[in-house]
């Protein structure tokens, strides 16, 4: 009797340790979905820096043949 006792609480332990498992799983998938999208607007915000930067050189330039 006291072993049945024991096995069903390892059971349910067990249980537990597979469902918190892949809950986690899921957790980690749906996070690394959301870190995914935020590097795609990081590189995308790059992109439109790199070319304001450029334009920024352009006028900078315009101006100075302007003045000078």
């Amino acid at each position: 009797m006291q072993e049945q006792s024991i096995l069903d609480r390892l059971s349910d332990r067990v249980t537990k340790v597979i469902q918190k498992h892949q809950e986690l799983l899921q957790e980690s998938e749906l996070l690394r979905g959301e870190l995914s999208t935020k590097d795609e607007t990081i590189k995308r915000l790059r992109d439109e820096l790199a070319m304001k930067d450029l334009e920024i050189e352009e006028i900078v330039s315009k101006i100075e043949t302007i003045l000078g």
